[in-house]
């Protein structure tokens, strides 16, 4: 599946690996109390949770930027041949997200950037494919950009403790040269920065889109479900700081909030682009028209 935007001379394409109810809400959200969770059940199934499994349904997906001059993937999903922990991640070998690339037009070797928001499991798999036992750049002619002080702290953790997922689908890229360390402010060209949106991870990054003015961000892993939208202090299990993470969130909501902007999730249900609204002390997230 591949679905577009234009917003004026950018393009910005959704490319899905997968959709799904994934995990427990009260696991994924360690904070949520059970009492929380069924007062908020009715507007959040069947989109945002599973009716049947009582799971988050969650999507797994690239972002496709076309700017006049460059072609900037952001997130590389989970990728294939690959050992994780969770079961529906292992080893994959489907050609969905290849084929959802391709729908939209774009070849691997059109890729100019590839921007990982940081370096989690489900946003770095296709840096690599696996060729001949080796793991090698998936996108012939990309330079990598990862956020310096992301890439430091992973680099000290994998020092402690072997990670397969900074072994098989972010060293490699780093020992080819391909890899460009930036700071959390980076842009690339005059459509594209970063922004430092900490706490998920400590050098996470949202992506803001726009040329004299931000008309679109992408947010990455700030945030993993509307529920967050309407209690932006519900911190997810993986983020490395929950306290910053949860600041993170409503200051980022704060900024977009009635903007008009188009706010593109990395993990919402489809459609998973929006806008966002207030809603008592929290936000709501609107969703794009299907």
């Amino acid at each position: 599946m591949a679905t577009s935007f234009q917003l004026g001379d950018l393009t910005i394409h959704q490319v899905i690996e997968q959709e799904g109810p994934f995990f427990d809400p009260l696991t994924f959200f360690p904070g949520l109390a059970p009492e929380l969770l069924e007062e908020n059940r009715a507007w959040l199934e069947p989109q945002a949770i599973d009716p049947a499994t009582g799971q988050l349904r969650l999507c797994i997906q690239s972002y496709v930027i076309r700017t006049p001059h460059h072609t900037i993937l952001v997130d590389s999903c989970v990728g294939n041949h690959k050992q994780r922990a969770q079961p529906f991640w292992n080893n994959k070998s489907d050609d969905t997200w290849e084929r959802n690339l391709a729908a939209t037009g774009i070849a691997l070797g059109d890729i100019d950037y590839v921007m990982c928001t940081h370096l989690h499991v489900d946003h770095v798999g296709w840096n690599t494919r696996l060729e001949n036992g080796r793991w090698v750049p998936t996108f012939p002619r990309a330079r990598y950009l990862f956020a310096e002080r992301e890439v430091a702290h992973w680099q000290a953790e994998h020092a402690k403790a072997a990670n397969p997922v900074f072994a098989d689908s972010v060293l490699p890229i780093l020992e080819a040269g391909r890899a460009e360390l930036v700071a959390e402010d980076h842009g690339v060209g005059d459509h594209l920065r970063l922004t430092p949106t900490p706490g998920h991870t400590p050098g996470h990054v949202a992506v803001e889109l726009g040329k004299d003015e931000v008309i679109a961000v992408l947010t990455g892993d700030l945030i993993h479900s509307p529920l967050q939208m309407r209690y932006p202090e519900l911190s997810m299990r993986a983020d490395t700081d929950r306290t910053q993470s949860a600041e993170t969130r409503r200051r980022f909501l704060e900024c977009q909030c009635d903007t008009g902007r188009l706010v593109c999730t990395a993990h919402f249900p489809s459609p998973s682009t929006g806008h966002v609204t207030r809603w008592g002390s929290g936000f709501r997230f609107m969703p794009t028209e299907g």
